[in-house]
């Protein structure tokens, strides 16, 4: 699927308004605990926001793991948003910051259901990987 020619991706270097997505998404929804969703970890991070309008639609951040390694990682796209390309906007916005970051490849932790998007989007599974929240996770990998 080709984005919407709508669809606005905004970084920052602040969670903001991926929260509210990110709780509706994980927490609401999936039933991940808060303080496992909301980690440490959104300091060192860039953020992703796409909209559609004025509406907040998915999100996805990035942290730089090492010089040639960028993890793509809470990607999220609203219920009332799937299927219209955000979550393909998200990832481009990802990739292209890895990219200008000087990184090589990116990393991510998938939920099963939904790792055959990530491979639509030239990733490949290393295989199964633990995860905390419960929900069976296949970690992917793709060069950049």
């Amino acid at each position: 699927m080709t984005p919407a020619d709508d669809i606005e991706v905004i970084a920052s270097d602040r969670p903001g308004e991926a929260h509210a997505i990110r709780r509706t998404v994980f927490v609401e929804e999936q039933g991940v605990s808060e303080p496992v969703e909301f980690d440490d970890r959104d300091g060192a991070a860039r953020h992703f926001v796409a909209r559609i309008g004025s509406d907040t639609a998915g999100t996805a951040r990035v942290r730089l793991i090492d010089g040639e390694t960028a993890k793509v990682e809470r990607v999220a796209v609203l219920p009332e948003f799937r299927g219209r390309g955000v979550g393909e906007a998200v990832m481009r916005a990802a990739h292209a910051y890895a990219r200008d970051e000087d990184r090589s490849r990116t990393l991510l932790h998938a939920q099963r259901r939904v790792a055959e998007f990530y491979e639509s989007l030239g990733y490949e599974s290393l295989g199964p990987v633990e995860d905390e929240t419960d929900i069976p996770h296949v970690e992917m990998v793709l060069e950049l």
